[in-house]
């Protein structure tokens, strides 16, 4: 459902775990025309480019995935008003019509993202771009936590799916609390 559905996975994990789905911004960097280690579909988001990187939580506190969006540098303002929102929140808001495209599955691990999730990996992710008005207006990196066990049970192993590809390890350690 959270992989291959083309829902919003804000509102997944809300409906998920009982509570409301919060951001915490990471980092918000202009990285220019650089390709940034992204998944491949970046070249379909015009440049120059800003990354937002965000942990989603719940609104107790516990993180359920981490995420990385490029934009049009200089289009973003336009659907990201309030950087603090979840994106679907910020494109609801702004009655954005949209066509989620999913462009791919990883699974793998990482270190950043065990400290991070207090969960160790393997993690599954996705990536996909958002459409509007027949243009790509950003790509979407998500993995999730394996917390996330806890509300759907217990996950398959890779090998039962097709075509996938290995996790962009694009966490950064989290901050001490």
């Amino acid at each position: 459902m959270l992989l291959l559905g083309d829902g919003s996975p804000t509102r997944h994990l809300h409906l998920l775990t009982g509570e409301p789905t919060e951001v915490d911004v990471i980092d918000m960097s202009l990285i220019g025309l650089d390709l940034d280690r992204a998944p491949e579909p970046i070249q379909a988001v015009p440049g120059p480019r800003l990354r937002r990187q965000v942990w989603l939580r719940t609104a107790s506190g516990q993180r359920t995935a981490y995420a990385t969006s490029w934009w049009e540098a200089s289009h973003v303002d336009e659907y990201l008003q309030n950087r603090s929102l979840p994106i679907w929140t910020s494109l609801t808001q702004l009655k954005t019509e949209l066509y989620r495209e999913v462009q791919g599955i990883c699974y793998g691990n990482s270190k950043a993202l065990e400290l991070a999730f207090g969960e160790p990996g393997p993690f599954w992710g996705r990536h996909y771009l958002f459409w509007h008005h027949g243009r790509p207006i950003t790509l979407i990196y998500e993995v999730f936590s394996p917390v996330l066990q806890k509300y759907l049970g217990p996950v398959g192993s890779a090998p039962l799916l097709g075509k996938r590809s290995e996790l962009h390890d694009q966490a950064k350690t989290p901050p001490r609390a």
